[in-house]
């Protein structure tokens, strides 16, 4: 079982994903720094990998700093983390997003983060 202040933590990861706009990605490392816990991407890994199944959170749109679909096999289905994200219009090459930069949100931007 999860230590309380695991799932606390990843309940600050869904809050965070939950924001992500429609036809827009970001990182597992901008939503640590995001919470204030640069060092904490791998952590934010592990929390997306059970919200696939978590209908209120695009995980989906969740990706690593590269852009690549590093998640997608926590999505039932072959495919299904493309197929959303070509379905906001997004275009994937070998499990890679293109124009990444350009589609990019920044939650820190937006947000700010906890000290």
């Amino acid at each position: 079982m999860p230590k309380p202040e695991t799932l606390n933590f990843f309940q600050k990861v869904y809050e965070v994903a939950r924001k992500i706009p429609y036809g827009k990605v970001t990182s597992y490392g901008a939503i640590a720094k995001c919470l204030g816990a640069p060092r904490s991407a791998r952590m934010v890994g592990y929390a997306m990998n059970g919200a696939s199944a978590m209908e209120d959170v695009p995980a989906h749109r969740v990706l690593n700093r590269n852009g690549l679909l590093t998640g997608k096999h926590h999505f039932p289905g072959t495919h299904l983390m493309q197929q959303l994200l070509e379905s906001e219009g997004h275009t994937v090459v070998d499990d890679q997003l293109q124009d990444f930069k350009k589609h990019f949100w920044d939650p820190v931007g937006v947000i700010g983060f906890d000290e």
